[in-house]
C-alpha cells in the first residue's frame, strides 16, 4: 500500500490512489483515541475511533455508537464551539482542544462535542474530519469522480462483509451482503454469479474477485437496451452527429454544437481513467498510471462512443438533472423587491411553539443553509434583552449571543443582506440597549442610513449593493399609532385569538396540531393557561405591542411603550407597517414592509392575487405560518411565491414538504438565498399572467440504484425490525405541486392521475396548492437495483410561463411499510429538472443526501395548448 499518509481532495485523487483507505487516516484514530464527551448533563470518557473505509467514527463509553461520515453538516472547533463550551460551564482552556460535531441521524440534527486531552490530539481529528467530509461532499455535488465513487462503494462494502481482518469471503459471507444491500435474488443465480467471480476456483473472494462479483451485481441491462435501441442502425457505435442528435432531441440540450464536441472528446478518453482508478483502488500496492497520449489523437470527427462511454455519461455530472448553475448566475442589481429571500420563522427554536428551545443554534444552522431572514421575538431580560416565544415555556436565549452568532456565521455561505424581523415587545430602556447592542455587534455591517446618504428612498437598493450587510425589520410605532385598524388586517400568533378565521376552524386547527403534540403537549397548554389565569390574563385578550408593558419598571402609568428613537434610527429599508388595504387609496413608501399572516394572506389570495402581485413589484411582504400550528408544522410556500410575496418565512425547524420545497427553491443561484423572481411578477403589465397554458409532464420512471437502509437511533443499520423478510419492496411515486393561481385545474379526462385539489385556509396541516401524483407498481425483493420501467403523465397548468414554481417531488416508499415517510425523496423546481434521461440524487427526511442511491429517469415536458 502507498506510504503517502495525507488525504488528497477530491480534485486531485481523480488519477490517484483511493483517498479513503485506512492508511490515510492515522493510526491513532483507526485504532481508537480517549477523549472527553461534553454535554449539559456533564463530562465523561469516551473512545472514539474512525474507519474511513467504511465512512464511519466510532465513538463509545457504556455504548457504541456511529455517525456516518456523509451526515456531518458541519465541524466547529475552537472559538467557533464556545457556545457550547459556555453554556457547558467549562474553562476556556478546553477550547484549544475542543471539536463540535453537528450531524443528521434519527430524523434530527444531533451534536457530539469531543475535548482532546492535548492539542496536538485535537488537530489530528480535526484535520481528518475535514477531509473525510470534504471528500464525501465531493461525491455528492459531482467535484468527485464517478470512479472515486465506485472505488469507495466497493471498499465499503468489501470492508463491512469482512469478519475477520484480512479473511476472503465465502459464499455466505456474500448471502450476508446482499441481504445488507436490499437484495435477494434466488439462491442458484446468487451462486452462479460467485462462482463466475472466483475464477480462481477458490472458494472464496479475495478483492479483486470481490470487485468482479459486484460488477456483475450492479450490472445496468437497462442502460445497455437504451443504447442498443439508439444505436440499432449505427452497429452498436454512436458518433457525434447522432450524439448530437441524441443531445438535441432527447436530453433537450440548449448547449453549442462546439460545447457538445468537447464532451463527446471527453468521455471518449474516460476508459484510461476508469482503469486507473480501478487499479488503484486494489488494496495492494498501486499500479503506475497508463500514459495519456495515444498514437493517435481521438477527436470528435473520428471516434465513436460504444456502451461504456455511454453509460458513463449517463452517470456523470454532465449529465445532472438540475439545470443550474453552482455558482451565483442570476442578476443581482435588480430592486430586493424583485427577489424571493430564502427566510425563517421564530428562528431560535429547534423544538415546537410550546415547549421548544431557544438557542443559537437554530440560527446557525439556518444562516449556513443560505437563509437571508432570521426571525427574534424580543422580550425584557433581568440584564438585557432576551428571545424567545411568549406566553409559552420554551427556553430564553439573549439577544447579544444571538447578534453575535449572526454576524459569525451569516456570511460563510453567501455574502447578500441579512434581513433580522424583530417582534421588539420590551420597553423603553432595553429597546435602546437593543439598538446598542445591534450597533456594537455588526458594526459597519449594520444598515443605519440610506445607502449613499440618500435623503429619500424612491426605489429600494439591490442585493449586489447590500452585500455583507444586516437589515433591522421592526413595527415603527409612530407610524402604526396614526393608521386605521383594518378588520382584516388583524393578525395574530399563538399568544392571541385568531380573528381571521371563524371560531369553528380555529377550533379544528387546534385539534389537528394537538394530535402532533401528544400528551406533554396538552400539559404544557395547561400549565401555560394557569399561568395566565393567575397573572388575571385571559388567553384570548393578548394586548397588541404597542400597548405591552415593561417588566423592568419602565411605563408604570401602564400608558402605551413609544418606541426608542435609538431603534428607530436602525429602521432604513426594511420598516414594519401595518396592512391598510391593497387599493389605489393606499399608498405605501418603498421601505414600508407589512406582514401578514397565512389566514390573511389567503384571504387576500381568494379575493384576488393581481392587487397583492401589482404591490410585491415595489414593496416587501412577509408571510409568515398561523399561530395554531403548535407543532411548528409549514404551508407550502409556493402558493405565496405565485402572489409575489418575498419573505415567506417558514420553521426550519421541522423538515417537512413545504421546507422541502423551499430548500429546492433555494438550492438555485449558487444558493445565494435569493432567487430572481420570474418575469410574470416583475413586470408592470398584466400581459404575462392572464396567459395560462396547460401542458403534460410524460415521467418514465426506470430503475434506483442502491437504495439506503433505514438507521436506528445510534446509527446502525435496521434489518428485520422494519421489513418483515429484511428485505423491501419499493415503489415510486412522483407528484406534481402546482400553486392554486387558477380556479380550474387542467386534468384531462383520459388521465389517469391522481388529483388532489387545493386545500381551504383553514386546514390544520399544511396548506397545499394543488397536486397531481401517479406511482409505480411495486418490485419485490429488490431494494438494490429495483427496476420498474413505468411511465405515465402530469397534466398540470401555468401561468405567465412560471414553472419555475411548479414543483416535482419524486419518493420512494415501500410497501406495507406503516409511515407514509418515504424511505428517500427528492424534490425541484420543474422549470429546473432537465428533461430527458437522469440520475436523480435522493435524500432524507432531513434534506440530507445519500452518496449512493439514486433514481434512473426520463421526462419530457409536454404542451398541450
Amino acid at each position: 500500500m502507498s506510504d503517502d499518509t495525507s488525504l488528497t481532495s477530491p480534485t486531485e485523487s481523480h488519477a490517484t490512489t483511493t483517498p479513503l483507505q485506512d492508511d490515510n487516516v492515522p493510526i491513532d484514530l483507526q485504532t481508537g483515541v480517549t477523549m472527553t464527551k461534553a454535554s449539559a448533563n456533564g463530562c465523561k470518557k469516551v473512545t472514539v475511533r474512525i474507519d474511513a473505509d467504511l465512512g464511519q467514527i466510532f465513538y463509545q463509553s457504556r455504548r457504541a455508537r456511529i455517525i456516518q461520515i456523509e451526515n456531518i453538516k458541519e465541524l466547529r472547533s475552537g472559538s467557533d464551539a464556545r457556545y457550547y463550551r459556555q453554556q457547558f460551564g467549562l474553562p476556556q482552556d478546553t477550547e484549544a482542544k475542543w471539536l463540535t460535531i453537528v450531524y443528521v441521524m434519527d430524523a434530527g440534527y444531533k451534536t457530539l462535542h469531543l475535548i482532546s486531552h492535548d492539542v496536538d490530539k485535537h488537530q489530528m481529528l480535526d484535520i481528518t474530519l475535514r477531509k473525510l467530509q470534504a471528500i464525501r461532499e465531493g461525491l455528492k455535488d459531482g467535484s468527485g469522480s464517478l470512479e472515486m465513487r465506485q472505488a469507495i462503494w466497493e471498499k465499503q462494502y468489501w470492508k463491512s462483509s469482512e469478519e475477520e481482518k484480512d479473511r476472503n469471503l465465502n459464499f455466505r459471507d456474500v448471502e450476508k451482503m446482499c441481504h445488507r444491500l436490499n437484495l435477494d435474488p434466488p439462491r442458484e443465480e446468487l451462486k452462479r454469479r460467485f462462482d463466475a467471480a472466483d475464477e480462481e476456483r477458490n472458494g472464496t473472494l479475495d478483492f479483486a474477485a470481490f470487485r468482479r462479483f459486484v460488477k456483475a451485481l450492479k450490472a445496468r441491462p437497462e442502460l445497455d437496451q437504451i443504447f442498443d435501441e439508439l444505436t440499432k442502425e449505427s452497429g452498436g457505435k454512436l458518433a457525434f452527429p447522432l450524439f448530437l442528435k441524441f443531445m438535441r432531441d432527447t436530453q433537450k440540450s440548449t448547449e453549442s454544437e462546439e460545447d457538445l464536441k468537447g464532451l463527446f472528446v471527453k468521455v471518449l478518453a474516460a476508459p484510461e481513467q476508469i482503469a486507473a482508478a480501478a487499479k488503484s483502488a486494489s488494496p495492494t500496492e498501486p499500479t503506475p498510471l497508463p500514459p495519456t497520449e495515444t498514437a493517435v489523437p481521438v477527436t470528435w470527427e473520428n471516434g465513436a462512443w460504444k456502451a461504456k462511454h455511454f453509460i458513463s455519461f449517463l452517470s456523470s455530472p454532465e449529465n445532472t438533472a438540475f439545470g443550474e448553475e453552482p455558482t451565483v448566475w442570476m442578476d443581482m442589481t435588480r430592486p430586493i423587491s424583485e427577489y424571493y429571500i430564502s427566510s425563517s420563522h421564530n428562528t431560535y427554536l429547534v423544538g415546537n411553539q410550546l415547549m421548544g428551545t431557544s438557542t443559537v443554534e437554530g440560527y446557525i444552522r439556518a444562516l449556513l443553509h443560505s437563509c437571508r431572514s432570521v426571525e427574534l421575538d424580543i422580550y425584557d431580560g433581568d440584564c438585557e434583552p432576551v428571545i424567545y416565544h411568549g406566553r409559552t415555556l420554551t427556553t430564553k436565549v439573549p439577544v447579544r449571543e444571538v447578534c453575535e452568532a449572526i454576524l459569525k456565521y451569516g456570511f460563510v455561505t453567501s455574502p447578500y443582506p441579512i434581513i433580522i424581523s424583530a417582534e421588539v415587545h420590551c420597553g423603553l430602556t432595553q429597546q435602546a440597549m437593543l439598538a446598542s447592542i445591534m450597533r456594537k455587534v455588526f458594526g459597519d455591517a449594520l444598515v443605519s442610513a440610506p445607502v449613499d446618504d440618500r435623503p429619500k428612498i424612491e426605489v429600494l437598493p439591490s442585493p449586489e449593493e447590500l452585500k455583507n450587510r444586516v437589515l433591522l425589520k421592526a413595527k415603527n410605532l409612530y407610524v402604526s399609532e396614526s393608521e386605521p385598524l383594518h378588520a382584516k388586517d388583524v393578525t395574530v400568533d399563538f399568544e392571541s385569538s385568531e380573528t381571521t378565521s371563524s371560531d369553528q376552524d380555529m377550533l379544528s386547527d387546534v385539534k389537528s396540531e394537538l394530535k402532533k403534540v401528544g400528551k406533554i403537549g396538552h400539559k404544557v397548554l395547561e400549565r401555560v393557561g394557569s399561568r395566565r389565569a393567575s397573572s388575571g390574563k385571559q388567553a384570548h385578550s393578548s394586548p397588541p405591542l404597542s400597548s405591552k408593558t415593561s417588566s423592568n419598571g419602565d411605563d408604570k402609568d401602564k400608558k402605551k411603550v413609544k418606541m426608542s428613537m435609538d431603534l428607530l434610527a436602525l429602521l432604513v429599508y426594511t420598516v414594519g407597517v401595518k396592512c391598510r388595504g391593497l387599493n389605489k387609496k393606499e399608498t405605501y413608501a418603498p421601505e414600508h414592509v407589512f406582514s401578514l399572516s397565512e389566514n390573511t394572506a389567503n384571504k387576500l389570495l381568494k379575493a384576488g392575487m393581481m392587487d397583492l402581485i401589482k404591490h410585491t413589484q415595489g414593496h416587501i411582504v412577509r408571510i409568515y405560518p398561523k399561530g395554531v400550528r403548535i407543532n411548528s408544522t409549514n404551508y407550502h410556500p409556493h402558493r405565496y411565491w405565485s402572489a409575489g410575496a418575498q419573505l415567506v418565512a417558514l420553521n426550519w425547524q421541522t423538515c417537512d414538504q413545504g421546507l422541502m420545497i423551499n430548500d429546492a427553491m433555494f438550492r438555485r443561484n449558487g444558493k445565494a438565498g435569493y432567487v430572481l423572481k420570474p418575469q410574470a411578477l416583475r413586470e408592470v403589465h398584466k400581459d404575462l399572467l392572464i396567459h395560462r397554458t396547460n401542458h403534460c409532464l410524460k415521467v418514465r420512471i426506470i430503475s434506483a440504484q442502491q437504495l439506503p437502509r433505514p438507521r436506528d437511533s445510534q446509527g446502525r443499520e435496521i434489518f428485520d425490525k422494519i421489513f418483515d423478510k429484511g428485505i423491501m419492496d419499493p415503489y415510486v411515486e412522483v407528484s406534481l405541486l402546482v400553486p392554486d393561481w387558477t380556479h380550474s385545474p387542467f386534468l384531462p379526462s383520459e388521465s389517469d392521475a391522481k388529483y388532489t385539489p387545493a386545500s381551504g385556509p383553514q386546514t390544520g396541516g399544511a396548506t397545499s396548492a394543488r397536486a397531481v401524483s401517479n406511482k409505480t407498481k411495486v418490485v419485490k425483493n429488490n431494494g438494490f437495483n429495483p427496476v420498474w420501467d413505468e411511465s405515465f403523465s402530469l397534466p398540470f397548468d401555468c401561468v405567465g410561463d412560471m414553472k419555475t414554481l411548479v414543483f416535482v417531488k419524486f419518493a420512494v416508499k415501500v410497501d406495507g411499510q406503516d409511515s407514509d415517510e418515504p424511505l428517500a425523496q427528492y424534490v425541484t423546481p420543474l422549470g429546473c429538472l432537465r428533461q430527458g434521461y437522469r440520475h436523480i440524487p435522493l435524500h432524507d427526511s432531513q434534506l440530507s443526501q445519500f452518496l449512493f442511491s439514486t433514481l434512473f429517469i426520463h421526462t419530457e415536458l409536454v404542451d398541450e395548448t
